[in-house]
């Protein structure tokens, strides 16, 4: 019970990382960026590329990687579409996530690619007489440790007060002074510190990488941001909490029979969840009109 209660919260907790990456810039930005999943798979494949180096330098390179990548995709694409209407953002947000994926086929192949990173982590560690795989400890201690810095940063820090000024009310805080795009770099690069830390641990977890890696985050990171209430980031924490957790508890209640449809009663769960409340578990006050 302990074991499948620490894999919920470690698989929640990831959840939550794809789907603040997200509500960052959908909250901000109005974009709902489903390049972020691209983003993720091309930190991976730094990750690949710089295998050689020890662990902890490999860690952050990745990160680093996800946070430059962000930060040009704003300066490059997004920032000159701004204003743009939301239809306009979203096809912008596809077409650079079909862009790098394509790129990352051109110049690593479209095959599946195995590391050994994070190989011991696989490993399970007994406490008190309890199995837990350490990549579920380091996962849940990991998204813990981010939220807990991230509510630090945007409640404390004078850039994160603007950034939430800008996703409660974007012009009004432009009216009031807050500098557009010094809000929308940081946004963009807390995102891609996200993919970063993202693309590490689902290596990490899985041992392996492909071009396509980062559609399944993305659309996880979707659902999670939809359940929580859009534009709400609080809200994309809780529903990506909310999203892993009813997957492994699923997961264990199901009969063997039916494990095969887990998806497809989670979705349903999701689907009556948002019948009863459409505007989320923590909506904002732009929820609506952006939906």
């Amino acid at each position: 019970m302990i074991q499948d209660l620490v894999a919920g919260l470690s698989l929640g907790g990831l959840y939550a990382l794809f789907a603040l990456g997200i509500a960052l810039i959908f909250g901000v930005a109005g974009i709902m960026n489903f390049a972020q999943g691209a983003m993720i798979a091309v930190s991976a494949y730094v990750l690949f590329g710089l295998a050689d180096l020890p662990w902890p330098l490999l860690a952050l390179a990745t990160v680093v990687s996800g946070i430059v990548l962000a930060v040009l995709l704003e300066a490059v694409v997004f920032r000159r579409a701004r204003g743009a209407d939301q239809t306009t953002l979203l096809i912008m947000s596809f077409g650079v996530g079909v862009i790098l994926q394509a790129a990352l086929v051109l110049i690593a192949g479209s095959e599946p690619h195995s590391v050994t990173f994070g190989a011991s982590l696989n490993k399970e560690l007994v406490i008190s007489g309890l199995s837990i795989p350490r990549i579920d400890l380091l996962t849940l201690v990991t998204a813990v440790v981010l939220m807990v810095a991230l509510g630090t940063f945007l409640r404390r820090t004078t850039m994160g007060i603007q950034l939430r000024a800008a996703a409660e009310d974007f012009r009004m805080a432009r009216h009031l002074g807050v500098r557009v795009n010094r809000v929308m770099l940081a946004t963009f690069a807390l995102s891609g510190l996200l993919a970063g830390v993202s693309a590490v641990l689902i290596t990490a977890r899985s041992g392996t990488l492909s071009p396509t890696m980062g559609f399944e985050p993305v659309l996880v990171a979707f659902v999670a941001t939809v359940i929580g209430g859009l534009g709400s980031i609080y809200g994309a924490a809780a529903g990506g909490m909310v999203l892993g957790l009813l997957t492994i508890l699923l997961q264990v209640v199901l009969p063997a029979g039916l494990q095969p449809y887990r998806d497809a009663i989670l979705f349903s769960i999701v689907i009556f969840v948002l019948l009863v409340r459409p505007e989320g578990i923590i909506p904002t006050a732009r929820a609506g009109t952006r939906v």
